[in-house]
């Protein structure tokens, strides 16, 4: 809902704040990585280092009891290698000889480091691999013993430790993510809940927002629009208020007006006065019709839909509707299409016959006298539809999307009334769910329909 309110490319706080957090998250577990790999590389090298320390004392102490023990050294190494119980890469080279350097015994894979060098821990190269060796010295000073382990098998060691460590995490990553998605949408529930109170309030409801469950990071902004809305209540109740009592005082000095030329133009003689006094009650006409549409236009602008609709048969609506005009018709033909049955939909019957006599006015208003304007109800296409249409000049085609804006009279010098008529058809179609249609007609005229949407049966129409 929200993001259907949202304009185009807007930027999501839901989305920002799920990104930052799951960035962070995501910095926060690689971080935890690294650091671990760090430490349990440490903890390798020390654990390598003991192991080492140990081999190289058993070393020493076989080769002191002599005999074959030291000849059948590697066999035996290898047996203990082939039998660990986990598959690893783990394997201590040695060299064992005497105190002078003598070698007299190497294993294939070891270093071909001298072991007159100084005793201890040492990291050497050899054929392009990094060892870290240990050289120790058998009481007697008789043997020494040299034992190597490739640096690469530590590094794989502490990557495993590492991994296993690491994992878990890494595993549960994409459910911490979804946890932190639901927990950024729960958090911001309040915000969506106050934008679709907001979205979907009418004009005639400005009451305060409620404000007891909402966040106190939320209150500062419900204050504020209730402030706003406030202060755009009492806009509005000014501005209906000065219209009403606007039409109301127009009325009574146009009415007593009227009713003293009325009075003049029945004692004066013929001639200019008489002539002049027909302008005078012809002006405070088009003055009280305008008041008339002003008023309506304020009663029906903070409407949202019709109160309490009723059955309104169009074809009764359109008799009625053609018998009042047409006394005002002049030298113009008035035709009615009426169905030949009921022809039924809710609404206002009053604002429905405003609306149908304000599009008889225009079009006996802008058609020449001779003229014939045609009046219809009926349902094209399941769809309920009153129509009028002339066989007068039309509308230039550029000022026919424009015949609906409030006062536009369009081009025509000679163009009477306000330019309401047409504003308000438009807004009581919107308060019945039914669209104002405005064309030219092929064969000259105009046309002008109100159209519902599918709901009843076509019907047969008749002439009168």
């Amino acid at each position: 809902m929200t993001d259907a309110l949202a304009p185009a490319h807007a930027p999501s706080l839901r989305r920002r704040l799920l990104r930052w957090v799951t960035l962070t998250t995501v910095a926060i577990l690689c971080l935890a990585a690294v650091l671990t790999y760090r430490q349990a590389r440490e903890d390798v090298q020390e654990l390598m280092d003991a192991l080492m320390a140990e081999t190289a004392q058993l070393l020493l102490t076989q080769a002191s009891d002599g005999g074959n023990h030291v000849t059948d050294l590697p066999g035996r190494m290898a047996t203990l290698h082939s039998t660990q119980p986990r598959a690893s890469n783990l394997a201590i080279e040695f060299q064992i000889g005497r105190t002078d350097g003598t070698v007299l015994l190497r294993t294939a894979g070891a270093p071909d480091a001298p072991l007159a060098a100084p005793l201890g821990y040492a990291d050497v190269d050899f054929e392009g691999h990094s060892w870290r060796t240990l050289i120790a010295e058998s009481s007697n000073r008789a043997f020494r013993v040299q034992v190597a382990l490739l640096d690469d098998i530590r590094d794989e060691e502490a990557l495993e430790i590492a991994t296993r460590a690491v994992l878990p995490l890494g595993i549960s990553l994409p459910l911490l993510i979804a946890f932190i998605y639901l927990s950024v949408r729960r958090g911001l529930k309040p915000l969506d809940d106050l934008a679709g109170d907001v979205a979907f309030r009418s004009p005639e409801n400005l009451s305060p927002l409620a404000a007891d469950h909402a966040p106190a990071e939320v209150q500062p902004l419900i204050g504020a629009l209730n402030r706003l809305l406030g202060r755009l209540a009492a806009t509005l109740d000014n501005e209906r208020r000065f219209t009403a009592d606007a039409a109301h005082e127009l009325r009574t000095p146009l009415a007593a007006l009227k009713i003293h030329a009325q009075v003049a133009l029945a004692s004066a003689p013929a001639g200019n006065t008489r002539e002049a006094l027909g302008k005078v009650i012809a002006g405070v006409d088009r003055t009280t019709r305008l008041v008339e549409q002003l008023l309506r236009l304020a009663r029906l602008d903070p409407l949202d839909h019709i109160a309490a609709p009723q059955p309104v048969d169009l074809g009764e609506l359109t008799a009625v509707a053609v018998a009042d005009a047409r006394d005002a018709a002049g030298g113009r033909t008035i035709t009615l299409l009426a169905p030949a049955g009921p022809l039924v939909v809710p609404g206002d019957p009053d604002l429905l016959g405003a609306a149908l006599r304000n599009i008889i006015d225009n079009a006996l208003r802008y058609t020449p006298l001779a003229s014939t304007v045609t009046v219809s109800a009926s349902a094209t296409d399941w769809r309920p539809e009153l129509e009028v249409h002339d066989d007068g000049p039309g509308v230039p085609p550029e000022e026919l999307p424009r015949l609906t804006e409030r006062f536009f009279r369009g081009s025509d010098p000679g163009a009477e009334g306000s330019g309401l008529g047409l504003a308000i058809v438009r807004r009581i179609a919107e308060l019945h769910g039914a669209s104002l249609e405005v064309a030219n007609r092929q064969g000259g005229g105009l046309v002008v329909r109100l159209r519902w949407p599918p709901s009843l049966a076509a019907t047969p129409t008749r002439s009168t």
